[in-house]
C-alpha cells in the first residue's frame, strides 16, 4: 500500500489554522516595493493589511511558487518516505501555481504525483488538504481521496464583497473596463468564485451595506434545506464579522461558522475591506 503525502499551496490559508503539520505548505511571494516576502513566514495577514491600510498607494505585487521550489518540495517529501503525492492548488484561473505544480511533477519519473485544481481558494482548499490527509492516514488510496476532493470541489460556493475594484483590476483579476465603470459609478459589486474557479460579477450594487445584504440573501437561498460548513473570510475587518457570525450560527442547518483570514497574497488582489461568505455542503 502506498504511503500518500499531502501538500497544499499557501493560498489555502492553512497556515492560519490548526492543522496536521505533516501537510506540506508551499507559499507564494509578496513583493512590496523592492522587498520580497514569503507569505505567512515573513509577513502575516495582520501585518499586510495594516501596511496597506496606512499606505493605499503601496506598490504590491505577487509571484507564485516557482517550479523549481515545488520540485524541491516533491523531492523532500519522497525522500521522507512518501511514495505517492496529492498536491492541492488554488484555481488555475487565479494563479499560475497549478501549472507550476504540474510542470514540477513532470520532472519526477516513476512516482504518482496527483496535482488537483481546487477551482477555489482559502478555506475550501484548506478543507481539501485536511480531508486528504485524514483519508490517507486511514489507508484510503489516491483514487478514493481524489474522488472525495472532487465532491468538495463541486459542492461549495464563495461570495465576495470588495470595498474597491482597484486591486482586482490592477492585478488582472477583472477586466479594466469593468474596473473603470465600477470606479466611475462607485459600485460595490457582489462577486463569486464560479464553478470554473473564476472571479465573476454576480450583481452591481452601489453601497457596501447593500452588497453585503445581497450576499447574505444569496447565501441563505443556497443553503436552505442543506447541512453546510460555513465560513467567513475577512481582511482588516475581523471585528465587523462577529455579528454576522452570530447571526449565521442561528440559521437552520448551520452548526458552526468559522472566521478565516484572507492571506496577504490573495488579499493583494482583493484589497482591504474585502469580506467573503462561503459554505461547503455536507453529505
Amino acid at each position: 500500500m502506498s504511503k500518500i503525502g499531502v501538500a497544499v499551496c499557501g493560498n489555502s490559508g492553512l497556515d492560519y489554522m490548526v492543522h496536521d503539520k505533516e501537510i506540506r505548505i508551499f507559499r507564494s511571494l509578496l513583493l512590496i516595493g523592492e522587498k520580497e516576502y514569503e507569505d505567512f513566514i515573513e509577513i502575516t495577514a495582520e501585518d499586510f493589511y495594516d501596511r496597506i491600510t496606512k499606505d493605499p498607494e503601496l506598490d504590491i505585487k505577487t509571484a507564485q511558487t516557482s517550479t523549481g521550489k515545488i520540485y524541491e518540495m516533491y523531492q523532500e517529501m519522497l525522500q521522507s518516505g512518501y511514495d505517492e503525492l496529492i498536491v492541492i492548488t488554488i484555481s488555475k484561473h487565479l494563479s499560475g501555481t497549478y501549472q507550476n505544480a504540474i510542470l514540477a511533477a513532470k520532472m519526477i519519473e516513476n512516482t504518482p504525483i496527483h496535482v488537483f485544481d481546487s477551482q477555489s481558494l482559502s478555506h475550501v482548499e484548506a478543507t481539501m488538504a485536511n480531508v486528504a490527509k485524514k483519508m490517507a492516514d486511514e489507508g484510503a488510496n489516491a483514487a478514493a481521496i481524489l474522488e472525495e476532493l472532487s465532491w468538495i470541489r463541486d459542492h461549495n460556493h464563495i461570495y465576495v464583497c470588495v470595498d474597491t475594484l482597484k486591486y482586482l483590476v490592477k492585478n488582472g483579476r477583472l477586466s479594466n473596463a469593468a474596473g473603470f465603470f465600477g470606479t466611475l459609478l462607485k459600485l460595490k459589486p457582489l462577486l463569486e468564485i464560479s464553478q470554473e474557479g473564476k472571479v465573476e460579477t454576480l450583481e452591481k450594487i452601489r453601497t457596501t451595506a447593500k452588497a453585503r445584504e445581497a450576499m447574505l440573501n444569496h447565501f441563505k437561498n443556497d443553503i436552505r434545506g442543506k447541512k453546510a460548513e460555513v465560513f467567513i473570510i475577512y481582511t482588516n475587518n475581523m471585528a465587523e464579522m462577529f455579528d454576522l457570525q452570530e447571526e449565521l450560527e442561528n440559521y437552520e442547518g448551520v452548526s458552526e461558522v468559522k472566521l478565516i483570514p484572507l492571506t496577504p497574497v490573495v488579499g493583494c488582489h482583493a484589497g482591504p475591506g474585502t469580506m467573503g461568505l462561503g459554505y461547503i455542503e455536507k453529505k
